[in-house]
């Protein structure tokens, strides 16, 4: 296990790149910072850009500074799929969109009137989407930084994180009203409205997920230490997972309430991850078994804060349908990168998401 060192205060959120070489660190010291994943130094800047080398010919690589630029708190993170572009998000309300190879700022978008709580790039990289605690969900052309679109919904609640869906069609926005909402953001409206966790006291995320021959699903963080997942299409709570409940062997440090909380779950073909706040990073595998997804038990590895691990028997992560249940088989969309990133669009079928 390495650890990397070199901000000069707390790190609050941390991003891949699409080709799993680097990591990005965003940190309390307004700072962010790109790693190499092999050898878990300071990335170097791509040869031809940065400092001269000594004969004035072309730049020679050299170890990228801290990208520094925000004015407050870095909160969120989001490489483009090329890994070529990473946004940044922060508690001074902007949103900052970065060249990964030269280490520099590429621009600076004065995004919102309250912090950055979310930051996601389409599945083509034309778009970037924001959200924030003042209720706004931003839709941004990443070459041009023009605000192409501006969601709010009437209640107005703060959102606290944001993603697209596979096709680039829709945004998912995870609320602080127990509610998670999927945006058409072509048409400007909620299509779907998912329920059954509880969030209204965290900045929680989740995100979307695939399983082969069943279709798309939602997982979604818990204030009471719930993983839940979610059909796209009927928007039934499909399972229930208690990964990070209270209990003797989780529960550290004492008696408070916010012991049980998950705040984050991600998912990785059958891969799910899940963070709480009893310290420990979950790992969860999906059973699969003669073709079927089933709901056998899967062991998940549990990583805890002092990099330990331990093992339990957790659910399968599933989607929830039973035999005979019939299967969706139109598979997710890719956007076509020539054409306009916003345009109008007839009605889409949401099996399709």
């Amino acid at each position: 296990m390495d650890t990397l060192v070199g901000h000069m205060a707390g790190v609050s959120c941390v991003a891949w790149s699409p080709n799993s070489e680097s990591l990005a660190t965003g940190s309390d010291d307004k700072s962010i910072r790109l790693w190499d994943r092999v050898t878990g130094r300071p990335k170097v800047t791509a040869k031809g850009v940065g400092h001269m080398a000594k004969d004035d010919a072309a730049p020679a690589a050299h170890p990228m500074p801290p990208l520094r630029g925000h004015h407050n708190y870095v909160m969120c993170l989001a490489f483009s799929p090329r890994g070529n572009i990473l946004a940044s998000g922060s508690y001074d309300e902007a949103v900052f969109l970065w060249d990964v190879r030269a280490g520099r700022l590429m621009r600076s978008l004065p995004a919102h009137s309250d912090p950055v709580s979310g930051i996601d790039f389409s599945c083509d990289g034309t778009l970037v989407v924001s959200c924030s605690t003042d209720g706004l969900i931003r839709i941004w052309d990443t070459y041009t930084g023009q605000c192409l679109r501006t969601l709010v919904h009437e209640d107005n609640p703060a959102v606290t994180s944001v993603c697209f869906a596979p096709n680039g069609r829709f945004v998912l926005a995870f609320n602080l009203d127990n509610s998670i909402r999927l945006w058409d953001y072509v048409a400007g409206s909620v299509k779907k409205t998912y329920q059954g966790h509880a969030n209204n006291r965290f900045a929680i995320g989740g995100c979307f997920g695939l399983v082969p021959g069943e279709g798309a699903f939602i997982a979604s963080a818990s204030e009471d230490g719930e993983i839940v997942l979610w059909d796209v299409v009927t928007k039934e709570v499909v399972q229930r997972i208690p990964t990070h409940k209270k209990d003797s062997s989780s529960h550290r440090g004492g008696g408070g309430k916010g012991a049980s909380v998950c705040f984050w779950v991600d998912v990785h073909g059958d891969v799910m991850v899940s963070a709480g706040q009893d310290g420990r990073i979950r790992i969860f595998k999906r059973a699969l078994g003669d073709g079927e997804v089933g709901g056998a038990e899967a062991v998940a590895a549990a990583v805890a804060a002092d990099g330990t691990e331990t093992n339990g028997a957790e659910k399968a992560l599933t989607n929830g349908h039973t035999n005979g249940e019939e299967a969706r088989e139109e598979e997710v969309a890719h956007v076509n990168g020539t054409e306009p990133p916003i345009k109008q669009e007839e009605d889409v079928d949401m099996a399709g998401v």
